[in-house]
């Protein structure tokens, strides 16, 4: 979901292994990427589509801009009861991202 970029030392420690930069890059990639179950889908790519509406403080990101989710949401045209349930999808997948943006800090 979220990995930081490689650092210099990310890129000599693979080179020391006889990586290119490519490989490594491509690595990254393959390890990113996740399946996602068709009911999953609609929340996937709303939270996808939210990519640059983080919310960000002096200890990183803290949350998604709901403004801009609740505005996507209603252009969806949804049932009251999908609108709840995809709104709690979508939480539960910003809650992940932020424990993966803050893991190790």
């Amino acid at each position: 979901m979220y990995r930081p970029g490689l650092t210099a030392k990310d890129l000599e420690a693979a080179e020391a292994l006889g990586l290119t930069r490519e490989e490594v890059i491509a690595q990254r990639r393959q390890e990113q990427s996740a399946e996602v179950w068709p009911e999953n889908e609609q929340a996937a790519l709303l939270f996808r589509a939210l990519g640059t509406q983080w919310l960000v403080g002096p200890g990183g990101a803290y949350g998604l801009n709901y403004a801009v989710l609740f505005h996507k949401m209603d252009r969806l045209q949804l049932t009251p009861e999908r609108y709840e349930e995809l709104e709690f999808e979508v939480r539960v997948i910003e809650s992940a991202a932020l424990a993966a943006m803050h893991e190790g800090k």
